[in-house]
């Protein structure tokens, strides 16, 4: 005799009562040419019986995965991490997906992390440069769904990531045009792809217009104490910093420092500080869009690989000079 429903539902029940599998409930649910027509109508039979309404989870059960997603970063300390943080969680929420999160700084093995992680999610954003090109390469032969986050691209792997280089450009051009010559870049290129980018874009700015490469001074971190370190010994008529942390902590330092960031927290428009907008949420929310379509798609075709770059802006503050309500380029 059939099981009537007084709470809700499982797709297990659903299962029971049809006579099949819990794979071969959700392959009927889902239309599939797998299942016969017979058998799909005794599955709508037994769900229009027990008013099942078919869950995420249940689906993802079904089908031997996982319901949630896993997203690595190389760190998680600072407004710019919880920022994209903020935006991922809230585009895979969306999806009913949960969110498993690793930070890979400080770990002896991270690739053996990553690589525990990926074993108990289903697909798998990498952001940064958390992991090498080649443990990434052999990651996505296995079949499992990448998408990379504000790095540079792997050859088969979906990509989505900042303007960098242009927009330092655009930075550059707007500091030579009030009269500055001597330049600094404060922040590591080695230890990030964006801050490479930026790096390059400043010194291809300055290049273009015949001045003098920037001084690079690589600061011991980047957050405000590595800022304020390094703006003890900072010799130069602007400071371009590879994210607004750093600049933040040299203007706590050096308050009539020529600087600009990068990233536009909100500390930095309370500052006054030039620097540089980017959609930190949207980055987030697109990689998790993205995964979310990599995950869900047919293995039989899937779509070519994706790359996007989202557009960033130049925000005019007083920082850099400029006594004039905020300016956006």
């Amino acid at each position: 005799m059939a099981m009537k429903a007084l709470t809700k539902a499982t797709i297990y029940q659903v299962a029971q009562v049809a006579g099949v599998s819990i794979a071969t409930v959700s392959r009927a649910l889902r239309d599939s040419d797998l299942v016969t027509q017979q058998t799909r109508e005794k599955v709508l039979a037994a769900a229009r019986e027990l008013q099942f309404t078919p869950s995420r989870l249940g689906r993802s059960l079904a089908e031997g995965r996982h319901a949630a997603n896993g997203i690595v970063f190389p760190d998680l300390v600072g407004p710019y991490y919880a920022e994209v943080v903020l935006g991922y969680e809230a585009a895979a929420a969306g999806f009913g997906s949960s969110v498993l999160i690793l930070a890979t700084r400080g770990r002896a093995d991270a690739e053996a992390a990553v690589r525990d992680m990926a074993s108990r999610v289903d697909g798998l954003t990498v952001m940064g440069q958390s992991v090498s090109d080649e443990f990434i390469a052999k990651l996505a032969a296995t079949g499992l769904p990448i998408v990379l986050l504000s790095r540079d691209p792997v050859p088969g792997v979906d990509t989505v990531r900042p303007q960098n280089q242009r927009t330092a450009e655009a930075l550059v051009e707007h500091l030579l045009e009030h009269g500055h010559r001597r330049f600094v870049f404060l922040g590591d290129p080695d230890v990030a792809p964006d801050f490479a980018g930026r790096y390059a874009g400043t010194q291809a700015g300055l290049a273009r217009a015949g001045v003098a490469p920037a001084d690079l001074v690589r600061a011991h971190g980047f957050d405000l104490d590595a800022g304020r370190a390094a703006a003890r010994g900072l010799d130069a008529d602007a400071v371009i910093c590879a994210n607004d942390e750093l600049a933040l902590g040299v203007l706590l330092e050096r308050p009539t420092q020529i600087v600009t960031g990068w990233d536009d927290l909100l500390a930095a428009r309370f500052a006054g500080l030039t620097t540089v907008r980017q959609p930190m949420r949207e980055l987030g929310a697109t990689a998790a869009r993205w995964l979310n379509r990599r995950i869900t798609e047919s293995s039989d075709k899937p779509a070519a690989p994706r790359r996007r770059v989202l557009p960033t802006r130049l925000v005019v503050r007083s920082s850099c000079g400029i006594h004039s309500p905020e300016v956006h380029r």
